[in-house]
């Protein structure tokens, strides 16, 4: 058997190290050096060459580096014939709730605002709700949106969700689909995007629903950056409406220099980094999906074309 590492941005040499510590089975190959694209079995890939998926004559399975999939979903050449697996690692579900519990705690207790005041040397305190009267909201209730909501209630915060379907998440007032988007975002003083990436779900943070959103909310997208129509949120901070954002993904990665987000005072960037896949957790979890094919047994996570996660 053998297996086909290609990666963006990933190191190709610490997931062969990782994935062969765990077998002895399964021949690593790293892109370009594939040798026979006829012996290629299965796929471990983020962002991969259009059509070079394609040129995998016996390709069984792909599997995503990442929770999403929506950067194999945009080739046109990708076989759709074959099972597609999304990575759900419990340690990066960790590690997004620790960046969205960082940011909306940011959001929340003034810190732009502190920063401001430290560089103009002014001494302040500046009024403070408690977490109980800050009202939460995040955009999707998938792994990583159920699991920051419970962990951002566990912090005191008032949290509700919604998601395209109907969910049921204990302790999370839920909302569904186009008629409870409105009620999610008019209660969500900070609104969190977690949501994949769909032809539903792109350009939804838009001048529409951040118009929806109380004044001075704020907000934080560590999904994808089509989700939001940046010339919307440049509108909607000018105007005072949106108080602040931070900002994991964007469009254009990395971040252009000459892009306006990185020297406006109310956005904080950071370089797509909320939740990192980590080799030494999720090669175990890679290598089951693969002994489940061979096994015939059910895989874990694959996702559905129809809904595109």
């Amino acid at each position: 058997m053998a297996l086909l590492f290609r990666s963006s941005v990933d190191s190709a040499a610490r997931w062969r190290d990782q994935l062969g510590r765990l077998t002895e089975a399964l021949e690593i190959r790293l892109w370009p050096e594939i040798g026979d694209p006829a012996e290629i079995d299965y796929a471990l890939v983020w962002r991969p060459e259009p059509g070079l998926l394609a040129a995998l004559p016996n390709l069984k399975l792909i599997l995503s580096l990442g929770a999403g999939v929506d950067h194999l979903l945009g080739d046109p050449e990708l076989p759709r014939h074959l099972p597609i697996v999304r990575l759900v690692d419990p340690h990066m579900t960790d590690a997004m709730s620790e960046y969205v519990a960082l940011q909306v705690l940011r959001l929340h207790r003034g810190d732009l605002d502190y920063r401001a005041q430290q560089e103009a040397r002014i001494w302040r305190e500046l009024d403070q709700k408690n977490a109980a009267d800050r009202r939460v909201g995040i955009l999707g209730l998938g792994e990583l949106g159920r699991d920051a909501a419970r962990k951002l209630k566990a912090l005191g915060f008032d949290v509700a969700g919604w998601s395209r379907g109907e969910k049921a998440v204990v302790g999370i007032e839920c909302h569904a689909g186009p008629g409870g988007l409105p009620k999610l975002l008019g209660r969500s003083e900070i609104l969190v995007c977690l949501l994949p990436l769909t032809a539903e779900t792109e350009g939804i943070l838009n001048a529409r629903t951040l118009a929806l959103l109380p004044r001075g909310a704020a907000l934080v997208n560590a999904a994808r950056g089509a989700h939001l129509i940046e010339e919307d949120l440049f509108a909607a901070l000018a105007s005072g409406h949106i108080s602040a954002a931070v900002l994991d993904v964007f469009r254009d990665e990395p971040l252009p220099a000459d892009h306006p987000f990185w020297h406006h005072p109310r956005v904080v960037t950071t370089p797509h980094v909320a939740a990192f896949t980590n080799p030494a957790t999720a090669a175990p979890i890679i290598l089951d999906n693969i002994r489940r094919l061979e096994e015939g047994r059910p895989l874990l996570n694959q996702i559905d074309l129809a809904r595109g996660y």
